[in-house]
């Protein structure tokens, strides 16, 4: 199940920076708005201390992390939406994201003039969201178009379609986002094939000068103030210190620039963690002499689900599921050791997976 997020927010904020700090291809930086004209695109890998654990324990031949797919979005302004600065056509990049990291500037800087003349992450947080919102006005007042032209035939569903995405027009033009809606699956049927913006997840990134990189400072209290009543997360990154993270080779030179730097871990694994979080997302692991690895799946999901994400034969000739908890393999140290305590499970196609199992699917196709 691979997971992609968006990076948004206005021109000059941070955005690419922190791009370049938890991505595996980087970014061009720039003090001038404006001045990219496409999207970066990147991978992020899931940091999980389990999965390097496990491998001591079996000395797979490799370990392949879980990777999240990142794209940066260029710099947006009042008028995005309409073709103002960078224009829409970026807008379309987020569609096919699972969620949005929203990145606010909440640092001064004489040096690096702000795109609307000064510092304020709440004002800037509703330019964009804004634009997000304009975006999706238009698309779900074409689809009502489309609808009505049908309704004409005396198609019921159409009707009931037209009154569902009335009420997300209404929501829009309101200067909400449609995440805030309170729709059942059966409504929601008309508008997920739109992959709206503002129906997005969200989580707040607010980019600070590095002796804020701790406890924040008085534009991180605002956001906060701002969102309390949203369904999000907010994180405080300095994002010129996890650049300067980012480019030491040595997990030693990492470890001791953070403890200089009263942090604990880098940001971006709180990112991540946040990400997981926010979409209800989970790992479980495969393990043997060929690779350790990692998979995400929604929490909830069954073993036969589960063993889907690794291939559809797996989940269509499903037969049983061998589950070991990650504890139990590290503390009995091998699977021979959790079989005779008891601790290796066999489970139908009615368990519910846990974060951290070890499972060996068996299938028949």
């Amino acid at each position: 199940m691979a997971l992609k997020c968006g990076i948004v927010g206005l021109t000059n904020i941070g955005k690419t920076t922190l791009f370049n700090c938890i991505s595996n291809t980087k970014g061009q930086t720039s003090n001038f708005a404006y001045s990219t004209n496409k999207s970066n695109l990147g991978q992020i890998i899931v940091p999980d201390d389990r999965l390097y654990e496990i491998d001591k324990l079996i000395h797979s031949a490799r370990v392949v992390p879980v990777t999240v797919e990142i794209v940066d979005i260029p710099g947006l302004a009042k008028g995005a939406s309409q073709g103002e600065g960078v224009g829409n056509k970026f807008l379309a990049d987020i569609q096919q994201t699972d969620a949005i990291i929203h990145v606010l500037r909440c640092f001064d800087d004489d040096n690096l003039p702000h795109v609307e003349g000064s510092v304020n992450p709440v004002r800037d947080r509703e330019i964009v969201d804004l634009e997000l919102q304009i975006r999706d006005l238009d698309l779900v007042e074409r689809k009502i178009q489309r609808f009505e032209k049908i309704a004409k035939s005396g198609d019921k569903e159409a009707k009931h379609g037209i009154e569902i995405l009335n009420r997300v027009k209404a929501h829009l033009e309101g200067f909400e986002s449609v995440r805030s809606m309170d729709l059942d699956e059966n409504e929601r049927r008309y508008i997920d094939d739109m992959f709206l913006l503002t129906d997005k997840p969200v989580i707040y990134v607010c980019n600070v000068d590095d002796a804020s990189a701790v406890n924040g400072n008085k534009y991180v209290d605002q956001l906060r103030e701002a969102v309390k009543n949203e369904k999000t997360g907010v994180l405080v990154i300095a994002g010129a210190l996890e650049s300067e993270i980012a480019e030491l080779e040595s997990a030693d030179d990492r470890k001791a620039f953070l403890d200089d730097a009263g942090l604990t871990e880098p940001g971006v694994n709180k990112l991540v963690r946040s990400a997981y979080d926010i979409l209800n997302l989970m790992s479980f692991f495969t393990a043997g002499p060929k690779e350790v690895r990692a998979w995400t799946i929604r929490k909830g999901m069954t073993a036969p689900q589960a063993a889907g994400v690794i291939h559809s034969d797996l989940e269509r000739g499903f037969i049983r599921a061998e589950v070991m908890k990650y504890k139990d393999f590290i503390d009995l140290k091998s699977e021979h050791a959790c079989r005779e305590a008891g601790k290796l499970f066999v489970e139908g196609k009615n368990y519910i997976v846990e974060d951290g199992d070890i499972m060996h699917i068996r299938f028949n196709v």
